[in-house]
């Protein structure tokens, strides 16, 4: 028993302690959970999963990937394909999803060695391109629009069509053990597909239904949707074995186009649940690898299959499927070469390959170090190198991490120009069409539309912006944008202007937790800012040198106050939890008083004073301790 504790607080421990180190050091996340697995069970022996869980082992794997399809499918929203991609992403499921089935079945039986049954259904999970480790290269290589949207759209539909296939081709290979003739297969496999994606569908339509209708309390819905997705997946599982996959997927994607109030806040929970269960089975599957596993992960047979995925199968499946499609060349060719596979396709491995072998298929237990050798490849390869292919194809943003600025005023139209002449982005968000003349009249771009709503995110694109700052009128309105915005752009990433004049108002502000960084050191009002706009307050980018310091800069600033400092292109934001220290280097946006320039002339006056003064009393001094010879 102790054991088992210590295990579930091991793997828990390096499952998100790889996930945060990943974070802190910029590597894909998926890299580092591996290492961490396999330092830990074939490297020092200090847990084996299949020993330690037992008889728990494989109903552990199984759920975990129920939830983590469940959670992908919940991410496919068909309004937002609609546009300019739409043609190149259905491409890309038909026919590029059966191209690239067949060419990897065939490099999975000639290259690797596999047998028929095992290549087929090894090649269908490995169409999945891997949802959880192609968004983060995506915000990492700063793509642009088309070309980003497009492999963020190919990995999010292809994640549950390869657990179809797997499904499809292990139905077929254990019915086809007994004495079942073809049409009697293709019929059972086919009905109970469709009863297992019906039952999704069913669950999923039930679930949005009793949340819209109030059925359920707020508190209540995210442990009720878990326990859901958890039902629909071991029904479905006894109506025909392991067709629970389809059927969790089928729900996420049902509920995901419900139109559900609450879908965000859902979202985010399955996304903690999913990032807890893809930590935990990626270290329990690399821990669970012997090193003889890992040692034909090595073999020359592993290498030439892994050279065939990524050099001949994914690159003709790409330019087959897309031949006269709207895609220009270099967006083929960066289609071509990218197609990172992540934790759906060893999580998946894993455990097919544990009911094929439990089948009589015993080599189907090869499908884990190959999918780990395809992981690894294709994770370090495409990790490191889909910036620069990006850039030397042309396709990369050239724009630095932009601003968001959420409600429009005078003041706000003159932020966002500085911005602008320090080479970022910027838009201006507000739901009032007058609101944003000020800004339309400025040439700043605007987004004419209420931020919070679900199609906002249909037509504006939130991975081209590095900062948010809500700047509107509203405390209340500002607060929910920071709290549903800071999951896509980070808490450190979040400003809000402060809308409290005084302490009495505490009983009427919001809360403190829900609110993004309060914008400016000394915190000033929206109302206060529009003061000082009408005062003739301006802003003011000033060089920190050797000759003019950061401590003459402060001095000199006197009322005023740094908004924006931008050192070595990283751009940092005054917030009261963390003012701006100035450096040697350092370029300085303050908004400054009109009467800025008489007082520092002032300053410099009384200084150069001061210093005749001291001066005077020295050279003073000297003639009082030598006086001059009477003559």
């Amino acid at each position: 028993m102790d054991n088992l504790v210590l295990s579930f607080a091991l793997i828990g421990f390096l499952g998100i302690g790889a996930q945060w180190l990943a974070w802190r050091m910029h590597l894909p996340a998926i890299v580092l959970m591996a290492l961490a697995g396999m330092i830990v069970g074939p490297g020092l022996g200090l847990i084996n999963p299949e020993e330690d869980f037992g008889e728990f082992y494989r109903p552990m794997i199984a759920v975990a990937v129920a939830v983590i399809l469940f959670e992908g499918g919940l991410q496919l929203k068909f309004e937002e394909i609609r546009g300019s991609i739409s043609e190149g992403v259905w491409r890309l499921v038909f026919p590029g999803v059966p191209i690239a089935w067949a060419l990897g079945a065939m490099a999975a039986h000639y290259a690797a060695g596999l047998s028929w049954p095992v290549a087929v259904l090894f090649a269908g999970i490995l169409i999945v391109t891997g949802p959880t480790v192609i968004l983060p290269l995506l915000r990492q290589a700063r793509l642009s629009h088309r070309p980003a949207a497009l492999l963020k759209w190919e990995g999010i539909i292809n994640d549950p069509i390869g657990a179809l296939l797997a499904v499809i081709v292990y139905e077929y290979v254990t019915y086809d053990a007994g004495a079942h003739t073809t049409f009697e297969i293709a019929g059972s496999l086919i009905l109970g597909s469709v009863m297992s994606i019906a039952w999704g569908v069913v669950l999923g339509r039930f679930t949005a239904s009793a949340f819209n209708r109030g059925w359920v309390p707020e508190y209540l819905k995210p442990p009720v949707l878990l326990s859901i997705v958890l039902i629909c997946f071991v029904a479905a599982n006894m109506l025909q074995e392991e067709a629970g996959l389809l059927a969790v997927t089928a729900m996420g994607v049902t509920m995901a186009n419900s139109k559900l109030p609450s879908i965000n806040d859902l979202r985010h929970f399955k996304e903690n649940i999913a990032v807890l269960f893809v930590s935990g089975v990626f270290v329990i599957l690399t821990a669970s690898l012997s090193r003889e596993t890992l040692a034909e992960a090595l073999s020359w047979q592993t290498f030439w299959f892994v050279a065939a995925m990524l050099f001949v199968v994914r690159p003709l499946a790409i330019m087959i499927s897309t031949m006269g499609s709207e895609l220009s060349l270099q967006e083929r060719l960066l289609t071509s070469w990218i197609a990172p596979r992540g934790i759906v396709a060893v999580a998946v491995s894993g455990f097919f390959a544990g009911v094929l072998a439990e089948a009589g298929l015993e080599e189907a237990e090869r499908m884990v170090p190959l999918a780990f050798a395809i992981v690894f490849a294709t994770v370090v390869l495409h990790g490191f190198s889909i910036a620069p292919v990006g850039k030397w194809l042309g396709l990369a943003s050239k724009a630095k991490p932009g601003f968001l600025i959420v409600g429009s005023s005078d003041w706000a139209v003159a932020f966002a120009k500085r911005i602008q002449e320090l080479g970022a982005p910027v838009v201006i968000a507000d739901d009032r069409w007058a609101a944003l003349r000020p800004a339309r009249q400025a040439n700043v771009p605007t987004y004419f539309g209420e931020i919070l709503s679900e199609v906002t995110e249909y037509h504006l694109d939130l991975n081209e912006f590095g900062y948010l700052v809500a700047l509107g009128d509203n405390e209340a309105h500002n607060s929910l944008v920071c709290t549903d915005l800071a999951p896509e752009l980070g808490r450190a990433k979040i400003f809000q202007i402060n809308n409290s004049t005084s302490s009495e108002n505490e009983r009427r502000s919001v809360a403190r937790s829900l609110k993004g960084r309060l914008f400016m050191k000394s915190g000033p009002t929206l109302n206060e800012l529009k003061q000082r706009h009408r005062e003739g307050w301006f802003f003011q980018k000033t060089r920190i040198t050797e000759e003019y310091t950061s401590e003459q800069y402060l001095a000199d600033l006197h009322n005023g106050e740094p908004v924006i400092l931008q050192r070595k292109g990283i751009v940092m934001v005054a917030s009261r939890e963390q003012p701006l220290q100035p450096e040697k280097g350092d370029t300085i946006l303050a908004y400054v008083p009109p009467d800025i320039e008489e007082q520092r002339a002032r300053r410099k006056e009384k200084q150069s004073k001061a210093t005749q003064e001291v001066a005077e009393r020295k050279e003073q001094a000297i003639a009082d301790v030598n006086p001059k010879p009477a003559t």
